[in-house]
């Protein structure tokens, strides 16, 4: 199972690629899986960067030898807080460039204009997500708060990573045995380097005994505008409108 992993920069929140109500926390344990999630950049506006977000993942097979595999993905945030986020296939530590490209997604917070582009189909579907209901907090779109680590966890203070200050906290779970797959009780634990300056997850790692361990982490941050074309639908690709017919729009 673990060799058709997939690496993902997003598959971590609500925008990286899925359409479901977002959450206010990262995710936590769901279960043994084969996705490696990546690092959600959440659309604040304000806050513009460029980086590369390094996967890497091991696991312990039966026979005791270990399999071995990483990615990169490049993620982008402007000014307005639109955002960019890739998922590129995992592969051998031997593997020299960059990982064949799976699917990219696009999501600019004004229009609410998400769209999922897939190279090999050449095809971009977009959906134009619905507005946030109003709050009292000064960020009332839970969107922008997505990627933020869980408050009940084992602090473990601060460090500077990429010139900037991230907070770190732990988060461990039991798995009983009656629901582990193992005959025994499993611990999983999940480290969440966050940086509130940023928004953004600067380290996540995902230790599970059953899939292995997982470290996401972001590199080669650079805080300028990045280019505009990376927030566009690249020429030749088909635009297809996925978003849910409202009586509104049917008139």
């Amino acid at each position: 199972m673990i060799a058709c992993l997939a690496a993902v920069a997003g598959l971590a929140s609500p925008l990286g690629f899925s359409q479901e109500p977002p959450d206010l926390k990262p995710p936590q344990y769901r279960g043994v899986t084969a996705v490696v999630d990546g690092i959600f950049v959440t659309p604040v506006p304000g806050a513009p960067l460029t980086a590369v977000v390094e996967v890497e993942s091991r696991q312990t097979l039966a026979d005791g030898s270990t399999l071995a595999r990483k990615s990169i993905a490049n993620i982008a945030r402007d000014s307005q807080g639109r955002i960019y986020n890739e998922r590129r296939q995992l592969v051998s530590p031997p593997f020299s460039g960059q990982p064949p490209l799976l699917s990219f997604h696009i999501f600019d917070p004004e229009t609410r204009f998400s769209i999922f582009v897939n190279p090999a189909t050449k095809i971009a579907r977009q959906s134009t997500l619905p507005a946030p209901a109003p709050a009292a907090d000064s960020n009332p779109d839970p969107l922008y708060s997505a990627g933020k680590p869980p408050v009940d966890g084992e602090d473990l203070g601060t460090q500077v990573m990429e010139n900037v200050v991230a907070h770190g906290v732990r988060k461990t779970t039991t798995v009983p045995a009656t629901a582990s797959g193992t005959g025994k009780p499993v611990i999983v634990t999940d480290e969440y380097w966050y940086s509130d300056e940023l928004h953004l997850n600067m380290l996540v790692k995902h230790d599970d005994p059953r899939s292995g361990q997982q470290t996401v982490s972001v590199t080669r941050l650079v805080r300028t505008e990045p280019d505009e074309s990376r927030f566009k639908v690249p020429p030749g690709y088909k635009l297809v409108d996925e978003t849910p017919e409202t009586p509104n729009r049917q008139n």
